[in-house]
């Protein structure tokens, strides 16, 4: 297991292979109250409840101290507060609609900013036209000011063309100077390192993305959703309930 140097860094997938190091049923010994590592047969919560909605997980969960559910009290943790989602023709398209799907059921508010005025272009697997999405602002009057938190979303078109725009990468840029959280998933990590955000970081990205962000200065870890300061990191659309989910506790918990 990849040991972070970032004391900030902490994944729930580390935690499930912490937690797998020792079986307290093994020998007939019964677990300690509140233990959440693997069962008898090795398997881990996370691997159990694979391929539910972040609505389910959070369902599921404990009330919190005020007696709501997670999912009630995230219900409107983001209220107020403004996200930013840049992309471009090419995004795909399950990459744009859910991570903004959740910061609305969350009570935030998200804009998409991209090159030009004219609506984008998404894809679905990168070969297959999908819907158009209207623009609220562009790379050029856009600011890093008016928002809490920023989206990269993927599709291998939409951030390639986005890192040879000057002012796109500027303003990935801007957020991390103002200390934002950024969430990217997929191919999106490409506009990380082009604004040479990555380097001492540790993330996760699409397989293809990964050797530039070593070379970028970053490490490269194969997980579902890595956090490491404030940056949220998943690796393709199979990821999305897990970093729709990080994302969420992640601006929601920003103080910026």
């Amino acid at each position: 297991m990849t040991t972070p140097s970032d004391p900030d860094f902490t994944t729930s997938e580390q935690l499930d292979e912490d937690e797998l190091a020792t079986d307290p049923l093994e020998g007939g010994v019964e677990p300690p109250e509140g233990w959440s590592g693997a069962n008898r047969f090795g398997t881990t919560e996370r691997e159990q409840r694979e391929g539910e909605s972040l609505d389910q997980r959070l369902d599921e969960e404990e009330p919190d101290m005020a007696n709501q559910s997670p999912a009630t009290s995230l219900a409107q943790s983001l209220r107020g507060r403004r996200i930013a989602i840049l992309a471009t023709d090419g995004v795909e398209q399950v990459e744009l609609e859910e991570p903004r799907a959740a910061v609305e059921q969350s009570g935030g508010h998200a804009d998409l900013i991209a090159l030009s005025e004219e609506p984008i272009q998404a894809m679905n697997a990168d070969v297959e036209k999908a819907d158009t999405f209207a623009v609220d602002l562009t790379v050029e009057s856009a600011s890093a000011e008016n928002y809490d938190a920023l989206i990269l979303p993927g599709g291998t078109t939409n951030p390639d063309k986005l890192r040879q725009n000057e002012r796109a990468v500027g303003l990935v840029a801007d957020f991390v100077e103002a200390g934002k959280p950024i969430a990217a998933i997929c191919h999106g990590p490409w506009l990380l390192v082009e604004a040479d955000v990555v380097r001492g970081r540790t993330l996760t990205s699409y397989p293809s993305v990964r050797t530039d962000i070593r070379n970028a200065g970053g490490t490269v870890v194969d997980k579902e959703v890595v956090i490491d300061g404030g940056l949220i990191t998943s690796r393709n659309p199979d990821d999305l309930p897990a970093f729709c989910e990080a994302l969420v506790r992640e601006f929601a918990a920003s103080q910026t």
